[in-house]
C-alpha cells in the first residue's frame, strides 16, 4: 500500500480580461461583474465533496490558478481561504500562491492579498517588449510589467515568480536575452522560463504566427540557461529556475507524484486513498455548468491501474533535473522498484536515463527528449 504523500489544493478561477491567442487553459473572457459570491459558494461545496480523501491530513500548499485569479477581490478570496481552513488544517509553513497579470495589479488590492496569508505571487509577464506583447494578445505593457514586480515587493511579497516565454513570433536571440535580463533585474525569487508552443484549440494553432527557426530556438535555450545560472537561478525542472531555497513547493509536490485536490471549473485532482487506490478526478469545465445547482461538480474520475503507475509517476518525476530518490517510487505507487527494471535498463542503454541505482534521473539528453524516455515505461 502506498504511503499517503503531501496534500495540496489547486483552486481554478476561470475568468480573464481577454483570452490570449496561445492559451489552451480553461479560461473565459470575464463579464463586467464577476459572480464572486456564487463561485466561492460553489468552490466550498465542491471541496466538501472531496473531503473524505483528505481526512486526517493537512494542506502543504494552495495554488490559485486560472484564468486570472487576481480579478477576484480580497474579500472573496479571504472568505474562500477561511472556508478552506475550516475544512482542512493548514501546515504551519503553508505556501499559498496566487497567479496575477500585470494589468490586474492594484497596490491596495495586493497588500490586502498579502494580509490574507497569500505569501507567494506568480506574475504572468511573458515579455517586456511591446511588439511581442501585442503579438501574444497581452493587455499589459512592458512598463506595467516592471511596476507589477515592484508593487509585489512593496505589498510585502518577498517570494514571487515571473512567467516569461521565449521562442516568440519573430524573436531573435538578443530579443529573448533582453527579456531575460529585464526579468532578472527585477530580482524575482523564481523564474518560469519556457518556450511558446502552438497548442490545439487555440487561435495560434489555427492561424500560426512565424516562429524562430530551430537553430535560433536552440541558441536561445543555451544562452538563456547560462545567463540564469550566472545570476544564481538554478534549474530544477524543465522550465523552472529558482534562487536557493525558493523552489515552488506546490509544483514540486505535483512533479513528485504528490496528492492534490482540484476545485473549480475544469480543475483536475489526484488523490491516494488508504486502500491503495490512486484516483484522478476532473471537474465540470464550463463556468455556467459549474455554477448550475442541477449539475455535478465532478465530471469524471479514473482509478489508475498498476500497469499505468510507472508511466504516470515518471511523467512528472523525470521533469526534475535532479530526478527523485528511487525509493519514492515505491512510497508513492505501492509497487516494487523492480517493476521498473525492464524499462530502466532500456532507457539507460539508450542514454536517456542516468545509471544511478538509488535515483531516477534523466540524462541531459533524456530531459530534451522526455517523450522518447517515457516510451520505455509504457506497457
Amino acid at each position: 500500500m502506498p504511503q499517503l504523500p503531501p496534500l495540496a489544493l489547486y483552486i481554478h478561477i476561470p475568468w480573464c480580461v481577454r483570452k490570449c491567442p496561445y492559451c489552451d487553459f480553461n479560461s473565459h473572457a470575464a463579464s463586467p461583474v464577476l459572480p464572486e459570491e456564487e463561485y466561492v459558494d460553489a468552490l466550498l461545496a465542491d471541496l466538501e465533496q472531496d473531503l473524505p480523501a483528505a481526512y486526517g491530513r493537512q494542506l502543504s500548499s494552495i495554488f490559485f490558478g486560472g484564468g486570472t485569479p487576481s480579478l477576484f477581490s480580497p474579500q472573496a478570496l479571504g472568505r474562500l481561504l477561511k472556508g478552506v481552513e475550516a475544512r482542512i488544517p493548514f501546515a504551519d509553513d503553508i505556501e499559498i500562491t496566487l497567479e496575477a497579470n500585470p494589468g490586474t495589479f492594484e497596490q491596495e488590492k495586493f497588500t490586502a492579498y498579502r494580509q490574507l496569508g497569500i505569501n507567494r505571487l506568480s506574475i504572468g509577464i511573458q515579455s517586456f517588449q511591446e511588439d511581442k506583447l501585442k503579438a501574444l494578445g497581452r493587455i499589459h505593457t512592458g512598463g506595467e510589467a516592471v511596476r507589477a514586480a515592484d508593487m509585489a515587493r512593496q505589498a510585502g511579497f518577498d517570494n514571487f515568480n515571473l512567467d516569461l516565454m521565449h521562442g516568440l513570433p519573430d524573436q531573435s536571440l538578443e530579443d529573448a536575452l533582453d527579456d531575460l535580463r529585464q526579468a532578472i533585474a527585477l530580482k524575482p525569487t523564481h523564474l518560469s522560463w519556457y518556450q511558446l508552443t502552438l497548442e490545439p484549440n487555440t487561435v495560434f494553432w489555427n492561424q500560426p504566427p512565424t516562429l524562430p527557426e530551430d537553430d535560433t530556438l536552440w541558441d536561445i535555450q543555451e544562452a538563456g540557461q547560462a545567463l540564469l545560472a550566472e545570476h544564481g537561478y538554478a534549474q530544477y525542472e524543465v522550465s523552472a529556475y529558482a534562487q536557493p531555497g525558493r523552489t515552488a513547493r506546490h509544483n514540486l509536490n505535483y512533479w513528485s507524484f504528490g496528492d492534490f485536490i482540484g476545485i473549480g471549473a475544469g480543475a483536475h485532482g489526484k488523490l491516494s486513498h488508504p486502500d491503495g487506490r490512486i484516483v484522478r478526478t476532473w471537474k465540470t469545465r464550463l463556468p455556467k455548468d459549474y455554477l448550475n445547482p442541477a449539475k455535478q461538480f465532478q465530471a469524471g474520475e479514473k482509478a489508475l491501474e498498476n500497469d499505468e503507475l510507472p508511466f504516470e509517476f515518471l511523467m512528472n518525476a523525470l521533469r526534475l533535473t535532479e530526478g527523485v530518490d528511487a525509493v519514492l517510487f515505491a512510497q508513492r505507487t505501492g509497487l516494487g522498484l523492480d517493476s521498473l527494471n525492464e524499462g530502466r535498463a532500456a532507457a539507460e542503454q539508450s542514454g536517456l536515463l542516468q545509471v544511478e541505482p538509488t535515483r531516477l534521473v534523466a540524462t541531459a539528453r533524456g530531459q530534451l527528449f522526455l517523450n522518447d524516455l517515457l516510451q520505455h515505461f509504457l506497457t
